[in-house]
């Protein structure tokens, strides 16, 4: 079993929503959801550097994001403030996965801080202490610290384990920021598709609520997916944009149409994860 330590770069992955329904809303204003989170092999890196104070830095801080929004950064204070630990951190975040792009790259990069240095620091919460302090960040926190394949409901916190079968997935990144309170926030967001279980769902089964109102508002987010469906008619945005994907039984495949995209289009391929890479650390 792998040491983790100090030295460690720490893997933040990918997840694809392979269906995402908003079934209602509570008084409060928040969603409620189904979705299926699914992890993929892009990931960010993330490493640490002890520090002879408490404070938390970021090494290279994100153009346009101050320090003090950045969810890396909040997770550590978060963690402190929760445990009363003293100790500090200065954060590397090597970013390989978009901003504004549905693929839960920030709260991915919060829930590996808060795995991170509860052990670095040795604050001792449990996986599911964490996963509650996940929730305060944002609704996708909570499942990259839970670390399995999930159907999630409510507004992420609750899990039903899925396996899934193995999996290529052809990602495209349209050149657009699709920022996810505008899609939640949109009058015409449908929010009474009907409930199903976990055991109604198996892959090819439901679609993205929220893909109609971002192709409507961020046209390359539908000239991306209509390009994709031309080739693989279940594509789907993830999150709330501004990826696409589809799913291939293999790699070559989805290779191949990777190959085809357009001068203007970018993409990439990523394996279905059968569990976060840090699931059982």
């Amino acid at each position: 079993m792998r040491a983790w330590n100090w030295d460690s770069s720490w893997p933040a992955p990918a997840k694809l929503n392979l269906f995402l329904h908003v079934v209602g809303r509570r008084a409060d204003g928040y969603h409620l959801l189904q979705t299926v989170f699914r992890f993929i092999s892009r990931a960010d890196q993330l490493r640490f550097t002890p520090r002879n104070d408490a404070e938390i830095l970021l090494a290279q801080p994100i153009p346009g994001v101050p320090p003090e929004t950045d969810l890396t950064v909040r997770a550590a204070r978060l963690l402190q403030q929760a445990t009363g630990c003293r100790q500090g951190a200065t954060i590397h975040l090597d970013k390989q996965l978009p901003m504004g792009g549905g693929l839960g790259g920030g709260s991915s990069d919060a829930a590996t801080v808060l795995l991170a240095l509860n052990h670095l620091w040795q604050t001792g919460l449990s996986r599911s202490a964490l996963e509650k302090l996940g929730l305060t960040l944002g609704a996708d926190v909570p499942v990259f610290v839970h670390g399995h394949n999930t159907f999630a409901e409510g507004v992420g916190e609750s899990f039903t384990d899925l396996e899934l079968p193995a999996a290529s997935y052809l990602v495209l990144h349209p050149p657009v920021h699709v920022p996810t309170a505008a899609i939640f926030g949109a009058p015409e967001l449908k929010r009474d598709t009907l409930a199903i279980t976990p055991a109604d769902w198996q892959p090819g089964v439901g679609h993205n609520d929220l893909e109609p109102v971002a192709c409507t508002r961020f046209p390359l987010v539908a000239e991306h997916l209509n390009w994709l469906k031309q080739r693989a008619p279940q594509a789907m945005m993830t999150g709330s944009g501004a990826c696409v994907f589809a799913s291939f039984s293999t790699r070559a495949d989805a290779e191949e149409v990777l190959g085809q995209l357009p001068v203007g289009m970018s993409g990439w391929v990523a394996d279905g994860l059968a569990e976060h890479p840090m699931a059982n650390f």
